[in-house]
């Protein structure tokens, strides 16, 4: 990264120096699963775009020549699908598992919805056991696309354990998540500041913003290897704001150990 921009950042961060009160704090963590139901509620299907790209950045996604649904992925936060349906089109190899703590995200199912081709549950993974719905080591792939700044920095070691349980020896976990100094970051007020890095926002999710060291320490203490761990920064002009934006994410592919 830019270390001017780096600097100036920092500035930013340094005037958050107010947090949430306890009890607003606690009051959040009994009920974020809440605040994702309340939040799909409002939005319904409408909210994210569906994710064209994810084959682009990872080859591990693209067909391999092998017979049809003989490739299995776990999705993490699947929300309304907007992750599974668009690569299910690309690539007849994948069979899709798919969770979600949102009870109500998963109960919107598409009318492409197969069970032949993806099985969608309800799973809260910093304290459901994946191995209640899937099979111990079978997984090939585990998709953590901008699920883990979601959760509870306390609970993240936890949940990386419970999703190393379902992957086979040699199995790799595909991870994209919001990186420190984000631009989405530096928007926070001080009254929305959990904790370092660790925010809520006005509807009660959350967001932490990751560094590659800290990726790379949660991973490899959880007995993974790291194949690819950087930040991948760009710059977003939104023309009719006259806005242009630092956007900073972790991309990461780390491997089970056999």
């Amino acid at each position: 990264m830019d270390p001017q921009k780096v600097a100036q950042a920092q500035e930013v961060l340094a005037k958050q120096c107010k947090k949430v009160t306890d009890f607003q704090y606690n009051k959040l963590m009994t009920d974020y699963a809440r605040n994702w139901d309340l939040f799909y509620k409002r939005n319904t299907t409408n909210f994210f775009k569906d994710r064209h790209w994810t084959d682009r950045e990872y080859e591990e996604l693209r067909p391999e020549g092998k017979p049809r649904r003989s490739k299995r992925l776990l999705e993490l936060g699947c929300g309304v699908g907007n992750f599974v349906y668009p690569l299910l089109e690309k690539n007849e190899e994948l069979f899709i598992y798919a969770c979600d703590l949102s009870k109500r995200a998963v109960e919107f199912q598409d009318p492409k919805y197969n069970e032949e081709d993806c099985q969608a549950f309800v799973c809260d993974i910093t304290s459901d056991k994946l191995t209640d719905t899937i099979e111990p080591e079978s997984l090939d792939l585990v998709s953590a696309l901008f699920v883990l700044s979601a959760i509870p920095p306390p609970k993240m070691a936890g949940a990386i354990e419970n999703l190393k349980s379902v992957l086979k020896p040699g199995g790799m976990v595909l991870f994209r998540d919001y990186g420190l100094y984000d631009a989405a970051q530096l928007r926070f007020k001080s009254d929305s500041k959990l904790d370092e890095h660790f925010y809520t926002r006005a509807d009660g999710t959350f967001s932490y913003f990751f560094s590659t060291d800290q990726i790379a320490e949660l991973f490899t203490n959880a007995g993974f290897e790291m194949i690819e761990n950087e930040y991948v920064c760009k710059n977003v002009v939104n023309r009719k704001r006259e806005l242009s934006m630092d956007r900073i994410f972790v991309q990461c592919k780390a491997r089970k150990k056999s």
